[in-house]
Protein backbone atom coordinates (compact mmCIF):
# COMPACT_ATOMS: atom_id res chain seq x y z
CA UNK A 1 0.00 0.00 0.00
CA UNK A 2 1.36 3.56 -1.09
CA UNK A 3 2.00 6.06 1.93
CA UNK A 4 0.66 9.49 1.21
CA UNK A 5 3.81 12.01 0.63
CA UNK A 6 2.21 14.96 2.90
CA UNK A 7 2.12 12.20 5.51
CA UNK A 8 5.93 11.78 5.77
CA UNK A 9 6.52 15.66 5.14
CA UNK A 10 6.55 18.22 8.49
CA UNK A 11 4.25 21.18 8.11
CA UNK A 12 5.23 24.17 9.61
CA UNK A 13 2.29 26.48 10.82
CA UNK A 14 2.50 30.01 11.15
CA UNK A 15 1.84 31.36 14.73
CA UNK A 16 -0.10 34.18 15.83
CA UNK A 17 1.79 36.91 17.74
CA UNK A 18 0.37 40.00 19.30
CA UNK A 19 3.32 42.61 18.95
CA UNK A 20 3.07 45.98 20.81
CA UNK A 21 5.95 48.47 19.35
CA UNK A 22 6.35 52.18 21.75
CA UNK A 23 2.56 51.35 22.49
CA UNK A 24 1.10 50.55 19.46
CA UNK A 25 -0.17 47.16 19.20
CA UNK A 26 -0.79 44.99 16.37
CA UNK A 27 -1.31 41.39 15.64
CA UNK A 28 1.13 39.46 13.32
CA UNK A 29 1.25 35.55 11.62
CA UNK A 30 4.58 34.59 11.73
CA UNK A 31 6.67 31.28 11.02
CA UNK A 32 9.93 32.74 13.22
CA UNK A 33 10.89 30.68 15.73
CA UNK A 34 12.22 33.18 18.20
CA UNK A 35 11.64 36.42 19.21
CA UNK A 36 14.39 37.75 17.07
CA UNK A 37 13.08 36.12 14.13
CA UNK A 38 9.51 37.73 14.61
CA UNK A 39 10.92 41.25 14.84
CA UNK A 40 13.19 39.95 12.09
CA UNK A 41 10.44 39.04 9.57
CA UNK A 42 8.04 42.75 10.64
CA UNK A 43 11.49 44.49 10.28
CA UNK A 44 11.06 46.02 13.59
CA UNK A 45 15.05 46.70 14.12
CA UNK A 46 16.16 46.72 18.18
CA UNK A 47 19.06 47.90 19.44
CA UNK A 48 21.15 47.27 22.39
CA UNK A 49 19.30 49.70 24.87
CA UNK A 50 15.85 49.20 23.46
CA UNK A 51 13.73 46.47 26.43
CA UNK A 52 12.25 43.72 24.31
CA UNK A 53 10.10 41.03 26.54
CA UNK A 54 9.91 38.51 26.20
CA UNK A 55 13.84 38.32 25.93
CA UNK A 56 15.22 37.73 22.11
CA UNK A 57 16.12 34.10 22.12
CA UNK A 58 13.24 32.92 23.26
CA UNK A 59 10.53 30.06 21.09
CA UNK A 60 7.41 31.84 20.33
CA UNK A 61 4.57 29.99 20.25
CA UNK A 62 0.40 30.76 18.81
CA UNK A 63 -0.81 33.39 21.18
CA UNK A 64 2.97 35.32 22.69
CA UNK A 65 3.12 38.87 22.90
CA UNK A 66 6.06 40.35 22.07
CA UNK A 67 6.49 43.95 23.79
CA UNK A 68 9.23 46.77 22.26
CA UNK A 69 10.44 49.49 23.74
CA UNK A 70 12.86 51.68 21.60
CA UNK A 71 15.64 53.64 24.02
CA UNK A 72 15.55 57.65 23.87
CA UNK A 73 17.38 59.97 25.13
CA UNK A 74 16.53 62.28 28.08
CA UNK A 75 17.72 65.69 28.67
CA UNK A 76 17.31 66.40 32.18
CA UNK A 77 17.13 69.84 34.14
CA UNK A 78 16.50 68.71 37.70
CA UNK A 79 16.89 71.56 39.87
CA UNK A 80 19.46 73.49 38.03
CA UNK A 81 21.81 70.50 36.80
CA UNK A 82 21.90 69.12 33.72
CA UNK A 83 21.86 65.28 32.71
CA UNK A 84 21.29 63.43 30.18
CA UNK A 85 19.84 60.05 30.36
CA UNK A 86 18.65 57.15 27.82
CA UNK A 87 15.31 55.84 29.22
CA UNK A 88 12.70 53.24 27.36
CA UNK A 89 9.60 55.29 29.18
CA UNK A 90 6.93 56.59 26.98
CA UNK A 91 5.56 59.67 28.70
CA UNK A 92 6.65 61.51 31.45
CA UNK A 93 5.24 60.02 34.39
CA UNK A 94 7.15 57.23 32.75
CA UNK A 95 10.49 58.85 32.94
CA UNK A 96 10.09 59.83 36.67
CA UNK A 97 9.38 56.30 37.88
CA UNK A 98 12.27 54.98 35.69
CA UNK A 99 14.53 57.99 37.34
CA UNK A 100 13.06 57.39 41.12
CA UNK A 101 11.76 60.59 40.90
CA UNK A 102 8.03 60.04 41.24
CA UNK A 103 8.22 59.91 45.13
CA UNK A 104 9.23 63.91 44.88
CA UNK A 105 6.76 66.54 44.95
CA UNK A 106 7.61 68.70 41.73
CA UNK A 107 6.76 71.49 39.49
CA UNK A 108 7.40 70.05 35.90
CA UNK A 109 7.60 71.76 32.43
CA UNK A 110 5.64 69.05 30.72
CA UNK A 111 2.19 67.16 31.13
CA UNK A 112 2.82 63.37 33.08
CA UNK A 113 0.80 62.08 30.38
CA UNK A 114 3.18 64.03 27.52
CA UNK A 115 4.35 61.41 25.28
CA UNK A 116 8.46 60.97 24.69
CA UNK A 117 9.55 60.82 21.05
CA UNK A 118 11.99 58.28 20.10
CA UNK A 119 14.11 61.57 18.99
CA UNK A 120 14.56 62.49 22.44
CA UNK A 121 13.15 64.78 24.91
CA UNK A 122 14.27 67.37 27.36
CA UNK A 123 12.26 68.18 30.78
CA UNK A 124 12.20 70.55 33.66
CA UNK A 125 11.89 68.82 37.04
CA UNK A 126 12.17 71.69 39.98
CA UNK A 127 11.04 69.23 43.26
CA UNK A 128 9.37 71.22 46.14
CA UNK A 129 11.15 71.78 49.48
CA UNK A 130 10.55 72.22 52.71
CA UNK A 131 12.61 75.04 54.45
CA UNK A 132 12.92 76.99 57.51
CA UNK A 133 14.26 80.21 57.58
CA UNK A 134 15.41 81.65 61.25
CA UNK A 135 16.44 85.31 61.61
CA UNK A 136 16.86 86.53 64.98
CA UNK A 137 14.01 85.12 67.23
CA UNK A 138 11.65 84.10 64.26
CA UNK A 139 11.12 81.08 62.16
CA UNK A 140 9.41 80.79 58.50
CA UNK A 141 8.66 77.58 57.39
CA UNK A 142 8.46 77.25 53.60
CA UNK A 143 7.69 74.98 51.22
CA UNK A 144 10.02 76.60 47.80
CA UNK A 145 11.02 75.21 44.49
CA UNK A 146 13.50 77.85 44.44
CA UNK A 147 17.61 76.27 43.37
CA UNK A 148 19.32 78.64 45.72
CA UNK A 149 19.15 80.14 49.15
CA UNK A 150 18.84 83.38 47.28
CA UNK A 151 16.03 82.15 45.31
CA UNK A 152 14.56 80.87 48.37
CA UNK A 153 14.85 84.52 50.30
CA UNK A 154 13.58 86.31 47.47
CA UNK A 155 10.49 84.17 47.29
CA UNK A 156 9.58 84.38 50.62
CA UNK A 157 9.90 88.66 50.57
CA UNK A 158 12.99 88.74 52.48
CA UNK A 159 15.57 91.64 52.40
CA UNK A 160 18.77 91.28 54.42
CA UNK A 161 20.52 94.26 56.08
CA UNK A 162 23.91 95.56 55.68
CA UNK A 163 26.10 93.14 57.01
CA UNK A 164 23.97 90.43 57.50
CA UNK A 165 25.72 87.09 57.09
CA UNK A 166 23.65 83.71 55.70
CA UNK A 167 23.90 80.19 56.33
CA UNK A 168 24.36 78.47 53.74
CA UNK A 169 25.64 80.52 51.72
CA UNK A 170 23.54 82.33 49.08
CA UNK A 171 24.22 80.39 46.25
CA UNK A 172 23.95 76.87 47.85
CA UNK A 173 21.19 74.68 47.01
CA UNK A 174 17.98 74.34 49.78
CA UNK A 175 17.94 70.93 50.19
CA UNK A 176 14.70 69.64 51.85
CA UNK A 177 14.45 69.85 55.25
CA UNK A 178 17.37 72.45 55.44
CA UNK A 179 17.31 75.68 57.78
CA UNK A 180 18.78 78.97 56.43
CA UNK A 181 19.45 80.91 59.05
CA UNK A 182 20.44 85.11 58.74
CA UNK A 183 23.10 86.57 61.12
CA UNK A 184 22.54 90.25 61.68
CA UNK A 185 25.42 92.33 61.73
CA UNK A 186 27.54 92.70 64.50
CA UNK A 187 26.57 95.80 66.20
CA UNK A 188 28.95 98.57 66.28
CA UNK A 189 30.76 99.50 69.38
CA UNK A 190 30.20 102.94 71.23
CA UNK A 191 32.30 105.64 69.97
CA UNK A 192 35.48 105.63 72.06
CA UNK A 193 35.28 109.63 73.12
CA UNK A 194 37.83 109.27 75.98
CA UNK A 195 41.24 108.55 75.36
CA UNK A 196 43.18 105.92 77.25
CA UNK A 197 46.52 107.34 78.72
CA UNK A 198 49.55 105.23 77.78
CA UNK A 199 50.59 104.88 81.39
CA UNK A 200 47.26 102.73 81.83
CA UNK A 201 47.51 101.18 78.78
CA UNK A 202 50.79 99.81 79.25
CA UNK A 203 49.54 97.83 82.43
CA UNK A 204 49.43 94.24 82.15
CA UNK A 205 45.45 94.01 81.30
CA UNK A 206 45.91 90.11 80.14
CA UNK A 207 47.26 89.02 82.74
CA UNK A 208 44.63 90.12 85.01
CA UNK A 209 42.03 88.91 82.84
CA UNK A 210 43.77 86.21 83.02
CA UNK A 211 43.69 86.29 86.79
CA UNK A 212 39.81 86.71 86.57
CA UNK A 213 38.57 84.59 84.13
CA UNK A 214 40.93 82.79 82.36
CA UNK A 215 40.92 85.98 79.85
CA UNK A 216 37.29 84.47 78.77
CA UNK A 217 35.47 87.13 77.06
CA UNK A 218 32.09 84.96 77.29
CA UNK A 219 32.38 84.51 81.51
CA UNK A 220 29.55 85.36 83.77
CA UNK A 221 29.27 85.21 87.26
CA UNK A 222 25.39 84.84 88.76
CA UNK A 223 26.60 85.89 92.30
CA UNK A 224 27.19 89.47 91.01
CA UNK A 225 26.10 89.25 88.49
CA UNK A 226 29.54 89.82 86.85
CA UNK A 227 30.00 89.34 82.90
CA UNK A 228 33.09 89.37 80.65
CA UNK A 229 36.93 89.07 81.19
CA UNK A 230 36.79 91.80 83.78
CA UNK A 231 34.11 90.96 85.86
CA UNK A 232 32.05 93.98 85.31
CA UNK A 233 28.96 95.13 87.24
CA UNK A 234 26.62 96.05 84.68
CA UNK A 235 26.50 100.01 86.54
CA UNK A 236 30.10 99.99 86.62
CA UNK A 237 30.13 98.90 82.78
CA UNK A 238 27.28 101.65 82.06
CA UNK A 239 29.37 104.20 83.56
CA UNK A 240 32.36 103.99 81.55
CA UNK A 241 29.97 104.15 78.50
CA UNK A 242 29.36 100.40 77.59
CA UNK A 243 25.91 99.64 76.23
CA UNK A 244 24.25 96.23 76.68
CA UNK A 245 26.53 94.20 78.58
CA UNK A 246 30.47 92.90 78.00
CA UNK A 247 29.27 90.03 76.63
CA UNK A 248 27.89 91.44 73.48
CA UNK A 249 31.29 92.99 72.56
CA UNK A 250 34.64 91.56 71.75
CA UNK A 251 37.96 91.26 74.04
CA UNK A 252 39.59 94.69 72.22
CA UNK A 253 36.06 96.70 73.73
CA UNK A 254 36.19 95.23 77.12
CA UNK A 255 39.76 96.15 77.75
CA UNK A 256 39.23 99.33 76.88
CA UNK A 257 36.29 99.86 79.13
CA UNK A 258 38.26 98.36 81.76
CA UNK A 259 41.06 100.83 80.94
CA UNK A 260 38.06 103.73 81.26
CA UNK A 261 37.52 102.54 84.81
CA UNK A 262 40.68 102.38 86.20
CA UNK A 263 40.99 106.25 85.18
CA UNK A 264 37.74 106.84 86.48
CA UNK A 265 39.11 105.13 89.72
CA UNK A 266 42.19 107.03 89.62
CA UNK A 267 44.11 104.41 90.21
CA UNK A 268 42.08 102.93 92.43
CA UNK A 269 42.16 99.32 91.50
CA UNK A 270 41.14 97.32 94.79
CA UNK A 271 37.61 98.06 94.96
CA UNK A 272 36.68 96.59 91.54
CA UNK A 273 39.24 93.79 91.30
CA UNK A 274 40.57 93.17 95.02
CA UNK A 275 41.79 89.65 94.21
CA UNK A 276 43.27 89.74 91.02
CA UNK A 277 44.43 93.47 90.51
CA UNK A 278 47.71 93.34 91.24
CA UNK A 279 48.46 91.39 88.38
CA UNK A 280 48.24 94.56 86.54
CA UNK A 281 51.32 95.98 87.51
CA UNK A 282 53.33 92.11 86.46
CA UNK A 283 55.26 92.67 83.71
Amino acid sequence: MGVSLGLLTGHVLAKEVRLAVDGGETTVRSFGGTVQDVLAAVKVEVGPHDEVYPPRTERVVDGTSIVVRHARPLALTLDGRKSVHTVTALNVGEVLQQLHLNDRRATLSASRMRLIPVSGFALDVRTQRRVTVVRGGVRLDAVTTGRTVRAVLAQQKITLARGDRVRPPMDAFPEDSSVIRIIPAAPAPPARTMAVSPAVSSLNWLGLARCETYANPRAFNPAGPYYGMYQFSLPMWQAVGGTKTPLDWPAEEQTYRAQLLYQKVAGRWHAQWPNCGARLFNR
